[in-house]
Parts: structure tokens; sequence; C-alpha cells
């Protein structure tokens, strides 16, 4: 696992969002270690090695038309009159060799016969027999693609650090590669916590709600380059959630939702400390989502998010999904903000930045501008489901009317 900065003795003033963030990156670095995958697992995964070519592409000269291999010589005068020696097909090259006064029928992809110098294309001809007649005088050297014209065997063609996209994969495969060494991805071990919790598909009883967060984590941390774990629930005792976070001794990155506060009932952070974390904080100056702890607990970093659903997607969001990119080495500069013109006016915000979800909509002349939801409600999940970003309401922000720009994060998850 990554080596992490000491932190800071916390306080019982609540930090900003950007305070708490620099605490949560401080020390993030991409992790030691490779894994081989093949291709279709490597997608978005960081790339540990170069990708060499081992083939030649293409590996010989190919035709880019249907037509008639030639000489350009034979052709130079219109009409001319070719005898029709053979025939090239993709995968069923003509092996014999182009002389004067010859032609080969030649189909796109096709390797070009020795010989022939260019391609007359199938429009420009006519055939009778075994004799095709090329009626304009134009033989196009630039409907050969030369052998090696993609690429050469030994050249460098990804370089290592790339995030794998599926163009990626179709040239690592072009060139001959079926798996390829990748960085390791952060193991994030996700702990929801709380006895009024079952899991899905289990009937809750009448003071008991379905535990949804840990999926909605876990999706956002695979997104962002890692591997979630999921271990369950652990009930309001400490006796559970030391079992429950024993199993993660191995993970990168430790995430508890809920528990994380001060109450008769929250247990997550006593338990934590009683196996020797160094806390750092454990509230931020932000809503949805004031109850938050961050801490060390040895070289695993630990995050206690909210167990309100949406504070708890939100949170994660602002913090956690930017530690797994910093943990997998992708760029934490794709997390930033954007400015867009609001729809309508919004309110003065208050001693806690705010991070309304918001829509997008299109004004007559197309004009896209952001909107807040109606009811910004932080247990309401349905609504966060139908927003397209949060609008950024910064500490003690004026308040501003329709048509000015304000800061957004768009919801990627």
């Amino acid at each position: 696992m990554a080596d992490a900065q000491s932190v800071a003795e916390p306080s019982n003033r609540p930090l900003t969002v950007e305070e708490a963030l620099a605490q949560v990156l401080a020390g993030a670095a991409p992790l030691a270690g490779t894994r081989t995958l093949d291709l279709l697992a490597a997608l978005d995964a960081i790339l540990a090695e170069p990708v060499v070519a081992r083939l030649t592409q293409p590996p010989f000269a190919a035709s880019a038309m249907d037509g008639y291999a030639v000489r350009a010589s034979d052709v130079a005068r219109a009409p001319a009159r070719l005898r029709v020696i053979g025939s090239s097909a993709a995968g069923h090259g003509f092996a014999g060799t182009v002389g004067a006064g010859e032609a080969v029928r030649i189909f796109t992809g096709a390797p070009v016969p020795s010989g022939a110098d260019g391609i007359a294309i199938q429009e420009n001809s006519s055939v009778d027999g075994n004799i095709v007649t090329i009626h304009a005088a134009v033989c196009d050297a630039d409907h050969i693609r030369p052998r090696g014209g993609d690429f050469g065997a030994g050249d460098v063609l990804i370089a290592a650090g790339q995030k794998l996209a599926a163009r990626h994969l179709t040239l690592a495969a072009a060139a001959g590669h079926s798996h390829l060494v990748v960085r390791r991805r952060p193991k994030v071990a996700i702990l929801a916590t709380g006895d009024e919790l079952v899991s899905p598909g289990t009937q809750p009883s009448r003071d008991q709600i379905v535990c949804s967060n840990p999926y909605g984590v876990a999706a956002m941390v695979r997104t962002a380059g890692g591997d979630p774990l999921l271990l369950g629930i652990a009930r309001d005792t400490r006796e559970s959630l030391m079992e429950k976070i024993a199993q993660a001794a191995d993970a990168d990155v430790l995430v508890t939702l809920g528990g994380a506060s001060v109450g008769d009932h929250d247990l997550v952070g006593p338990v934590l400390a009683a196996r020797g974390m160094d806390l750092a904080f454990w509230k931020i100056a932000m809503r949805p989502g004031k109850p938050m702890m961050f801490g060390m607990l040895g070289a695993q970093r630990v995050l206690g998010l909210p167990g309100n659903p949406v504070s708890s997607l939100i949170t994660a969001r602002l913090f956690l999904v930017p530690l797994v990119a910093a943990l997998a080495g992708h760029p934490v500069a794709a997390f930033a903000t954007q400015k867009a013109p609001l729809a309508v006016p919004v309110s003065a915000n208050g001693p806690r930045a705010h991070y309304m979800r918001g829509r997008w909509v299109t004004r007559a002349g197309g004009q896209r501008v952001v909107a807040p939801i109606e009811n910004q409600d932080s247990s309401l999940l349905a609504p966060l489901a139908t927003a397209d970003v949060l609008i950024v309401r910064p500490i003690g922000a004026p308040a501003v009317p329709a048509g000015e720009p304000v800061a957004i994060l768009t919801i990627d998850f």
C-alpha cells in the first residue's frame, strides 16, 4: 500500500471541503505492484508497461479498393487492354507475378501481388472473358496501403501511464498482444453499519430499512479505478464492528457507512481508535454530509461516510472518488468544478458549503443552463437519480440571479 503522510490532530472546527480533501489526498500516489490482465479485463486500467508492437501492420502491401492490380506503365494511356491472370482476395493472395500486359483482379484488403505498383479501380474498368479494359489513364498508388504503414514490429504504440480505452485495446490486439501489464487497482473495503439495515431482497421489519449505500459507493469505486470489496452490514456492537473491520486488513482504503458521528450508538470511531486509527477529522462544513471521518489505520486510509444514502454518495463523489483515482494513477484534476449559467435565481448560502442537486435545461436557442431540483432533502434518492450536476454553493455565498454562472460538478455516479 502507498505510504501516507502523518495527519494533523483533529479540530472541533468543521473543515472546509477543500481542507478536508487536501488531507484525504495527502501522500496519495499510484500504488506499487502490477497485474497482467487479458485485454477486456484491462479496460480502464492504467498501463504499467509500454505496449510494443510484436507485428507489422499491415503485414503486406494491401489494396484499399476493389479493382485490378496493374503495372502503372501498362495503363499510362487509355484505353488499355490487359490479360487477367488471377485473383487476389483478403486471406487468399495471388502467388504469381504481374508481368507486362497483365493484371490481377483484386479486392479491398487483399495483398498486392509482386510486380504490380498500382490499382486501377473497378469503376474505370470493364471485363470481357479474361481481358480487362482500363478506360481511364489513372493508376493511383494511393490505393495501395504499404506494408508497415500503420506500425512496425518494435514500435512503442502505447506509453506506460495511459488509461486504457477501447481504442487502445484494439491497437494492442492488432499489435499481437492478448494480455497487458497494468497498475494494481486500489482495493477498497466497504462496510455498512447499523441495526436498522437489512440486505436488498430482504423484507425489512417496521423499524428497518434496506441497505442501499454500499452498492452505489462500490460502483463509484469501480468507475474511479478501484476494486470494491463489500463487507456486508456490521451491527451496532463493538464485537460485530471489530469482526468486520478485521476482514478489511489488506485493503488500501476502508470505507464505513454510518455510525461516524458522536451519538450513543455511533461506535465506528471508538472501535477504529481502539484498533489504532490516527483520526484526522470527523466533520466538514458542507451539506449534505457534515459527519464524515478520515484517518489512518497504519498505511490504510479510512473514510467514514454518512449513513444517509444521498449524503454518502455525494461525499463519496467529493472525497473517495478522487482518492481512489490518485491511488490508481488516474488524473485527479478530472474531478474539478466547471462553470454553467443558472436557469433560476438561488438565495444566499449559509455557513456550510451546499451541494445542490441540479438538472440541465435547454432554453430556446439552444443555451444549456442548470436548474436546482425543487426538493433538496438529503434523504431522497429518487430526485438524485434524476439529477445531472451538483451546483456548488460556497460557504457564505451571496444570492445569484438567473443567467449568472455557478460552479458545478458533473454527476457521473
